[in-house]
């Protein structure tokens, strides 16, 4: 279900190319002044001093999953203004955002540029499972933090042979185990048809799916799968829909969410309850769709929709909205990516604030040691939480349904660790 196999064969087809672009680059904990003394000894201080801390981000700002790039401008505007207000404990924030284009080896490439030339603190946030699989191990040889990662693949908080490295957002399977639950609750005799992306995130989310409904009366009855190269899945949803199933589990990332979603618009004699994955959520997915053509789509959130009037006087929600206007005006303040950036950014700035020694290994060590920690731009009754068997932050998560043009949340949060178990490796 979690396919680690298929993530370490990722990890392993770059290793080539790490040991082809090897430098001469010490690892920091070897170069001259960049290791703590006192009671703090012998820690890595590489890219933080008393007055900065320098943070790696690899993002695809370009290529097919380019939608997600803007993820980067949330998280730059909190930086930012967290800056203007005192930095983190005091410390200015220097973000150094890459471009990967959804390309593994070019991941790769850039985590070796933030590391042994930019000389970060630590690479916060690689987007999507396989770059993330193909830098990790990098990461972890030479001990610098990668903190929530921008991908749910379960992986990241079951293997323990990478301790530098953690999620953030709700894994894949507590993502599913939301729809399942649902579906159980709803429509206990459900037959689901599964569009699915073929790598390690699909696979992770209808692997997840498919236990958290077995045996009981939900069925799934048919699957697709897409490439991430593909063009399009109209052949794909042409043939879900001879299925006939009265749910459409759609697991895709934003360009392809988009596509099906017009495809099940397109085709008035297959109506199916449409689940669409929160990672294809945005309503600047559902957009180009026409908000008429995704009325009743249903999908699991864990952090506040700066659309909905609902936050319309939430401070955290009013200080995101006025930040964004000042500092990222060329973007959409609506666009839940850049609300997820905001929140990921604020959720390190705990973290940070929290670490025991300002070092990477005191980084390392925060992240797995919150203790429902509150960040203003989560859902009420989200809170971050991991610990010695728990390295998932979030695991509570809120269904929403797309009414008129915006989100609305119903039913009540749900903490999936309560409700199905822990997930482990």
């Amino acid at each position: 279900m979690r396919n680690i196999t298929a993530l370490r064969a990722a990890a392993a087809a770059t290793a080539a190319l790490l040991t082809a672009t090897a430098c001469s680059t010490q690892r920091g904990q070897d170069d001259p002044g960049t290791v703590a003394g006192g009671a703090c000894k012998g820690q890595q201080t590489t890219g933080i001093t008393d007055k900065t801390i320098k943070l790696g981000g690899i993002y695809p700002l370009s290529g097919p999953a380019s939608a997600y790039g803007t993820i980067s401008k949330g998280a730059a505007a909190y930086f930012k203004y967290v800056n203007d207000h005192g930095g983190i404990g005091g410390r200015k924030v220097e973000f150094v955002v890459r471009d990967d284009g959804y390309q593994p080896p070019k991941a790769v490439e850039e985590a070796r540029r933030l590391v042994e030339r930019e000389k970060v603190f630590a690479v916060f946030q690689t987007l999507g499972t396989p770059s993330t699989a193909a830098v990790w191990d990098y990461l972890n040889q030479q001990k610098v933090p990668q903190p929530f990662v921008a991908t749910g693949a379960s992986v990241w908080g079951t293997d323990a042979k990478h301790p530098w490295t953690i999620g953030w957002q709700p894994n894949y399977v507590a993502e599913a185990r939301m729809y399942a639950k649902y579906l159980k609750d709803e429509k206990p005799k459900a037959k689901v048809a599964v569009l699915y992306q073929n790598d390690d995130f699909g696979k992770d989310l209808l692997g997840g799916f498919k236990k958290a409904v077995a045996g009981s009366g939900v069925k799934v009855v048919a699957e697709e799968s897409y490439e991430v190269t593909d063009p399009s899945v109209s052949a794909q949803m042409t043939s879900l829909a001879r299925s006939k199933a009265g749910v459409l589990l759609d697991v895709t990332t934003p360009k392809f969410g988009s596509q099906a979603l017009a495809a099940d618009a397109k085709n008035t004699r297959w109506n199916p309850l449409h689940i669409v994955n929160n990672v294809a959520s945005s309503a600047a997915v559902l957009k180009p769709v026409g908000f008429k053509n995704v009325q009743g789509v249903v999908s699991a959130t864990y952090f506040k929709d700066p659309a909905d009037p609902r936050w319309a006087q939430d401070p955290e929600v009013k200080t995101y909205l006025d930040a964004m206007h000042k500092y990222a005006p060329d973007t959409d303040p609506a666009n839940q990516f850049n609300a997820y950036g905001w929140a990921v950014a604020s959720s390190l700035h705990k973290a940070l604030d929290a670490m025991k020694c300002p070092t990477r290994e005191g980084l390392r060590d925060a992240v797995r040691n919150l203790k429902d920690v509150k960040v203003g731009m989560l859902l009420p009754g989200v809170t971050l939480s991991t610990g010695p068997d728990d390295a998932f932050p979030i695991e509570t998560l809120q269904l929403m349904r797309f009414k008129g043009e915006r989100w609305q949340l119903f039913g009540q949060p749900v903490d999936t660790r309560k409700e199905f178990g822990p997930l482990t490796g």
